[in-house]
């Protein structure tokens, strides 16, 4: 006969309230939505993440039958959006759509000695959207027709030649410094607030490169405006075959991508999460979806959590080298 250990009274409430519990979990998932739900996007509207927020907001809204409200909330390079999803309730209904921020952010803080008040361990990855990488882009009658010319000229005149970021620490800045570290070249940093002024400073001719996604730049590429010198990702991206990577041209370090991930709060119940997740692995299926990220020139690249995991710790160890070789910039 199979022994039964007898319980205590308190051992059999904390048993059951556990039981319950998870039950109470399971019921909310199976209903889950019931309501709007909010996606916070923690940047400025017509970026990358606040466009993939959009095209996976209208997919969720065809599998949910609920309304998937955006929720602009900018500030301190996604930081503000971020801590209002952190300490919302963890029921599922307040979502985070957010980019590499999420690793930088919280890592250049604690390079000033400071406590960041929201890190990645914060959330739940949920889901990876699309991963795109940069693309390092000057004026089309600027003398460099290569990116080996960009370099040679940077070696030539060390600290010299001009470029524009997003600031300081953000997804146009750090892959021009993995750029510049991996080529052994120093160029001078001025940092704007926004990738638009940025952009705006190369084609005015105030600096001499910038870096974007391909589906920023394309047009002015295209139209004859910028020069695409050299992507960031491990092959050539659709929009521009013509332009080399700088793994191709020997820079074997340099891989960053401006990627858009879905996030829940740390403290989401796991069936919770795992409801979420399975529903958005149905929204990226999509057709309108699928067509209306290939026509903003970012196809999906869909990774569930587990894989999505995997990409983040790989993109946070080279996001910490690239920041700590920076070292602090006022």
């Amino acid at each position: 006969m199979q022994y039964i250990p007898k319980l205590s009274r308190r051992e059999f409430s904390v048993a059951a309230g556990l039981a319950l519990s998870g039950s109470f979990a399971f019921g909310q998932a199976s209903n889950f939505p019931n309501k709007p739900v909010n996606l916070v996007v923690p940047f400025p509207p017509g970026g990358a993440v606040d466009q993939a927020g959009r095209a996976i907001a209208q997919a969720l809204f065809k599998v949910w039958k609920q309304p998937v409200v955006i929720s602009t909330k900018a500030g301190a390079g996604g930081a503000v959006g971020m801590s209002t999803v952190a300490n919302a309730p963890a029921d599922g209904y307040t979502l985070l759509a957010t980019h590499p921020s999420i690793i930088a952010v919280p890592e250049a803080e604690r390079l000033f000695g400071r406590t960041p008040a929201v890190d990645r361990t914060h959330f739940t990855p949920l889901a990876l959207l699309v991963a795109d990488p940069l693309v390092l882009v000057v004026k089309a009658d600027s003398p460099w027709k290569t990116y080996e010319d960009f370099v040679a000229d940077a070696k030539r005149r060390p600290d010299s030649i001009a470029y524009s970021s997003s600031g300081a620490y953000s997804a146009v800045h750090l892959p021009i410094e993995m750029l510049t570290h991996a080529a052994s070249i120093k160029l001078r940093h001025i940092p704007y607030a926004g990738g638009g002024p940025a952009l705006t400073a190369v084609l005015s001719g105030v600096v001499a490169a910038t870096a974007g996604a391909p589906a920023v730049l394309a047009p002015q590429i295209k139209a004859g405006e910028l020069r695409a010198l050299v992507t960031t990702g491990i092959k050539r991206h659709n929009l521009l075959p013509e332009t080399p990577t700088a793994i191709e041209l020997g820079f074997k370090d340099v891989e960053f991508y401006l990627w858009v991930g879905l996030f829940a709060s740390a403290k989401t119940e796991e069936a919770m999460a795992q409801a979420i997740r399975r529903d958005i692995g149905r929204a990226v299926q999509e057709p309108e979806f699928v067509q209306l990220m290939n026509k903003l020139g970012a196809p999906v690249d869909y990774r569930d959590g587990p894989a999505f995991v995997s990409f983040l710790n790989n993109d946070e160890d080279r996001i910490k080298a690239a920041i700590k070789r920076i070292g602090k910039v006022d």
